[in-house]
């Protein structure tokens, strides 16, 4: 039998000296603080209250779901996320209730204010939706950056596009905007220019004998050489991390195509990974006031604090919301456009304050509504289409399930769409005014509806010689223009 015998030094061994051990949980891993999922319009996620609030003796968050409320507002103001807590067996229970946009954004504990916990609201539609949607509508309703901490999880979560996007307009509106400007330049040339910088000449060339390399220096009309260098390290750090996913995903192939030609645009110039000092130095510069350069150097910063871009490199990410409804107006905007391109219809915008009609009240004191303003107005030669988009579930549900399985909710929202886009269609004269409400679906059910011949649905209202048709299409979110 073998023993082993641990011997402990001797000024260890000395009454009231305690023997020192490494501390167990020296080589263990951190825990990853959770991340909370949800779906956009979706059910609400119950959040418990053990990585954010102190143990109750009756359970729940007793006292606490106040101050992490309080705590969390602005963040989830940010990303339309509502509450409701209600008594349970287990004490009071706190759920987070997802509205109408996607994004992520960190959770603060109650007891000490810092990030404990994330929440992350997906599209129901799915992130490839979404994707094919930015791209054909140009990124205009691109995900927003949120001035909040990193969110825990969320980088393993998020396909990288969805904020390399927006990183690579600005990147591109700050190559845009950079100033033409005379800046010091110095380099050997064959003839002299501006001024010959003789201590070099003497020490370099004349005891060489190469009489006529002249080391010179001049002014040179150029864009700013530093800024130049340090897009190209972004655009090189875009495109590494959209390569991670770049064979399977179309969006993220087409934004490296993007972001390819960008680099071509600074292929002279090599590149140059800033610090934080340069960048702070940058952004105090007075000729960089114009919102695209401060927008784009913000965008640097994200890359040189290595705040995560998504796509699974660093396992959390940036906070950042999006508005659904406004993307899909955008969608919904691209098709008309679209079918009005083939047919000779004009169209106005709703966003543009094109389609603005003003409500004069006999007494402005009481009114409750200043204009009326449609989404969209496509004139054609016969007849106005006045076109409404709506970022909801009501054609699926109408058709799957049929009116009566509606909730009282529902009804009434649905009922107030049809009642806004027909108020719409009042204040326009031709011989046929088309009111319509554009509903998305998802493409597998778009097309079982479309067989049926159940994508459109019509109702006529005739009054006098004027005639309304009330449509509701569903159309296949994400689907190509």
């Amino acid at each position: 039998m073998i023993f082993l015998v641990l011997r402990v030094p001797q000024a260890s061994r000395r009454r009231g000296t305690p023997v020192r051990f490494a501390p167990r949980h020296a080589g263990t891993v951190p825990t990853q603080a959770r991340l909370y999922k949800a779906t956009d319009h979706g059910h609400g996620v119950v959040i418990p209250p053990e990585s954010f609030a102190p143990a109750q003796r009756g359970g729940g968050w007793g006292p606490f779901v106040d101050s992490f409320l309080r705590l969390n507002e602005a963040a989830l103001t940010k990303l339309d996320v509502s509450h409701t807590t209600r008594s349970s067996d287990t004490g009071v229970q706190l759920a987070l209730l997802p509205g109408g946009r996607a994004g992520a954004v960190p959770l603060r504990s109650a007891q000490t204010g810092h990030v404990t916990g994330g929440f992350l609201v997906e599209p129901r539609f799915g992130w490839a939706g979404v994707g094919r949607v930015l791209v054909s509508t140009g990124w205009a309703a691109a995900p927003e950056i949120l001035d909040f901490p990193l969110v825990p999880g969320s980088g393993r979560e998020v396909p990288p596009w969805v904020l390399a996007g927006p990183v690579l307009k600005r990147l591109e509106d700050l190559l845009r905007n950079l100033r033409r400007g005379y800046r010091a330049k110095e380099q050997v040339l064959q003839k002299p220019r501006g001024q010959i910088i003789w201590p070099r000449y003497v020490a370099d060339s004349l005891v060489r004998g190469r009489w006529n390399s002249l080391p010179c220096r001049f002014p040179d009309l150029s864009t700013d050489p530093l800024l130049r260098r340090v897009v190209r390290w972004a655009l090189e750090h875009v495109r590494q991390d959209l390569s991670l996913v770049g064979g399977t995903d179309f969006v993220a192939r087409l934004l490296i195509k993007i972001t390819d030609d960008l680099l071509e645009e600074v292929r002279d110039v090599p590149s140059l990974v800033p610090t934080r000092s340069q960048l702070d130095l940058l952004t105090s510069d007075n000729r960089l006031s114009e919102v695209a350069l401060r927008r784009g150097l913000e965008a640097l910063g994200w890359l040189v604090d290595e705040r995560g871009l998504g796509g699974g490199r660093e396992m959390d990410g940036l906070a950042w919301t999006a508005a659904l409804d406004s993307l899909w107006e955008h969608y919904v905007e691209a098709i008309v456009r679209h079918e009005a391109l083939m047919q000779g219809g004009v169209v106005r915008v709703g966003r543009a304050r094109e389609t603005l009609v003003p409500l004069d009240w006999t007494d402005p004191s009481h009114r409750s509504l200043g204009h009326l303003m449609p989404d969209i107005v496509v004139s054609y030669r016969d007849r106005i289409d006045v076109v409404d988009a709506k970022y909801k579930s009501h054609f699926a549900e109408l058709d799957e399930h049929g009116w009566h399985a509606f909730t009282a909710d529902v009804r009434e929202s649905h009922r107030a769409d049809m009642h806004q886009v027909l108020a719409y269609a009042s204040l326009f004269e031709a011989p046929e005014v088309r009111a319509v409400l554009v509903y998305p679906l998802r493409e597998g059910t778009w097309r079982v509806l479309r067989e049926r011949g159940r994508d459109i649905s019509v109702a006529e209202i005739f009054s006098g010689r004027r005639r309304v048709r009330l449509e509701l299409r569903g159309v296949p979110f994400g689907a190509a223009v």
